[in-house]
């Protein structure tokens, strides 16, 4: 009964990973078996991989690419040249010295010894049991094919790696600084992604992914001590044990017996990851009508509290996240101790585990928000990171905000502070730029995280709240299990709201023009007010504009955008709300009335609840 479930799941995935409402749309699909051994004292690994690749797209391959992200934690690597180059780099990633009383950030990776080193290397590598020319250059391995792959069909790709886990240095690697053994991200070869834009063979220098969706049947052979947490069902639990076997299985293993064989399947998923430790405690909870939930965390005391605190929280979460986007798919998701701060993967995390409850809380509620906006909405990470990140972020604050003690009207409020610091740096550079491209870290992480998360919370601002709901909804039904681009959130936010969006997208995500509107006059017209107000930043957007009078009654008014066709409903419910004829942006000012004398207003705010990216608010505000 199990085996015709499991082989149902997987037929089901299979075909179910073409949905996706834009015509003509098409996604290749890769099926992964593998069988790797691993030595915990050299932390070296051999694998065998066969790998079933089938190319749905309308294009003849004669090529393929595969990652092989552990080549990049060598010396002289592209992710070493980097980092010797970038002004910033990442601080997990460098050592810092003092030459001639100058502090100088080292790259650690230059510093690895052979021993330390990760590699991949493969052999016997074939297309349908045929020799495949190929060859390694840095992260990237290309493969001549035997024969030409055609549309709609299917071939065998086999071959055999041995692997050597880098000293941990960035996401992957053994015995990190909190000493987990083996964090095993981006550990075998991967197929590189083909679809509407080409081969997606980006060399590993640092950033993330793009992956193929796919089937994964893997074993792992290792020291049977170790407790493994990661990506998929673990198939033989009652084997294995250490927590995963079923109530009341008692599992004893012969002691002349040294390993254990872990045995996972993982349906449609484009990646797989796994972590192990000896010190592992393994904890499980249940999310009502849901995911079971693993905590994999090293059994030291000054952490157990917060961990044992994190899961009930983390149960909350996910019923929060599955009710704002969508139920999560999977039937597991493990959060593992391990990695370098906060990582997301198939079905599962990885993250630091020592700090404050707090930090805990929140590296959690983003790396699981992730499962969403990465895991099942699998944009291109390379090419559209703030649709990654920035979306991942805003359901994290909702989250958080959620199950918080005292609540706050904008959680999102740091995105916006940190968008502000990016545009006053001068250093912003469009969301078009390919994530390996920009000219330092900072600048990146900010446009990806805060200015990505701008885009959802200012789209309430645009279309109102009820209606960005709806979106976030639809977006996860329409385009779940494929790969959606920034047109396909524009496009389902117009398919709900009505509103035309595309001059938004185009603004926010392909320029650097900045928003901002001020007050520029407020004058007696005989018994009423004339308001003049400016637009002084290239970005259009409608206005909320609330008036406070003396007496403290209210009145809002509403300035439509022309370019959106469409005015949205009233934000504040119980106050009287006037909408102005629309602002075309090719005009600098634009006026307006009040029906009351000026002596009358108090005051005057564009935009009260902040939700609308102005750079500047001391301009937005007239009191008396």
């Amino acid at each position: 009964m199990k085996k015709y479930l499991l082989f149902s799941l997987f037929v089901y995935w299979g075909m179910s990973a073409q949905k996706n409402p834009n015509p003509g749309y098409w996604q290749q699909h890769a099926d992964y078996k593998m069988e790797v051994s691993m030595d915990v004292k050299t932390y070296q690994y051999k694998g065998k991989q066969t790998l079933v690749y089938t190319n749905n797209s309308p294009d003849t391959l004669r090529r393929v690419y595969y990652h092989l992200f552990n080549n990049a934690f060598q010396p002289n690597s592209a992710m070493d040249a980097r980092l010797k180059s970038i002004k910033d780099p990442d601080g997990r990633m460098v050592t810092k010295v003092k030459v001639s009383d100058k502090e100088v950030k080292e790259s650690r990776i230059a510093a690895l010894k052979p021993n330390e080193i990760g590699y991949l290397k493969i052999s016997n590598l074939k297309q349908d049991g045929v020799a495949a020319v190929n060859k390694v250059v840095g992260t990237i391995l290309e493969v001549d094919l035997a024969k030409p792959l055609l549309p709609n069909t299917s071939t065998t790709f086999s071959l055999n790696f041995d692997g050597q886990v880098p000293v941990q240095i960035r996401r992957s690697g053994r015995n990190n600084k909190e000493g987990v053994a083996l964090s095993m991200s981006q550990w075998y070869p991967k197929m590189a992604e083909y679809d509407f834009e080409g081969w997606q063979a980006d060399p590993y220098i640092g950033r993330e992914f793009h992956g193929v969706w796919g089937n994964f049947d893997v074993k792992i052979t290792i020291d049977k001590n170790y407790v493994l947490g990661g990506t998929g069902y673990l198939q033989n639990k009652n084997e294995i044990g250490h927590g995963y076997q079923d109530a009341g299985v008692i599992v004893k293993l012969p002691k002349k017996q040294k390993t254990l064989t872990w045995h996972f399947k993982a349906p449609n998923v484009h990646d797989f990851t796994w972590a192990a430790d000896k010190e592992y405690l393994h904890d499980i909870a249940q999310v009502p009508g849901g995911a079971t939930i693993h905590f994999l965390y090293k059994n030291n005391p000054k952490i157990l509290e917060n961990w044992k605190k994190l899961q009930p929280a983390t149960v909350r979460l996910m019923e929060i996240f599955n009710t704002v986007v969508g139920k999560y798919p999977y039937e597991q998701y493990s959060v593992i101790q391990g990695g370098d701060g906060g990582m997301e993967y198939a079905m599962c995390t990885l993250i630091l585990g020592e700090g404050s409850f707090d930090g805990l809380l929140g590296v959690t509620a983003h790396e699981m928000a992730h499962s969403w906006f990465q895991h099942v909405l699998a944009t291109n990470e390379a090419k559209n990171g703030w649709m990654d990140e920035g979306f991942t972020t805003w359901l994290e604050n909702y989250g958080l905000n959620e199950i918080a003690d005292k609540k706050v009207e904008n959680p999102h409020a740091d995105s916006y502070a940190g968008y502000y610091f990016l545009v006053k740096s001068g250093k912003e550079q469009p969301q078009t730029t390919h994530s390996d491209r920009y000219d330092e870290n900072r600048p990146y992480s900010i446009q990806a995280y805060s200015k990505g998360n701008i885009f959802l919370s200012q789209l309430e601002y645009l279309i109102g709240k009820d209606n960005l709901m709806k979106t976030i909804k639809r977006y996860y039904a329409d385009y779940k299990m494929t790969h959606p681009t920034p047109n396909d959130i524009r496009y389902t936010a117009e398919k709900v709201s009505g509103a035309n969006l595309d001059w938004y997208l185009t603004e926010w995500t392909k320029t650097t023009n900045t928003i901002d509107y001020g007050i520029k006059s407020v004058d007696e017209n005989g018994k009423a007010t004339k308001v003049t107000l400016e637009r002084i930043g290239r970005t259009p957007m409608p206005l909320d504009i609330m008036v406070t009078y003396e007496d403290g009654t209210q009145e809002s008014f509403y300035v439509p955008q022309t370019l959106m066709r469409w005015t949205k409903d009233n934000p504040f419910p119980k106050v009287k709300r006037t909408v102005t004829e629309g602002w075309d942006w090719a005009y600098p000012t634009f006026e307006f009335t009040i029906n009351k004398e000026k002596g009358n207003i108090k005051s005057i705010v564009i935009d009260p609840k902040e939700l609308m990216a102005d750079i500047n608010k001391a301009n937005n505000v007239y009191k008396k």
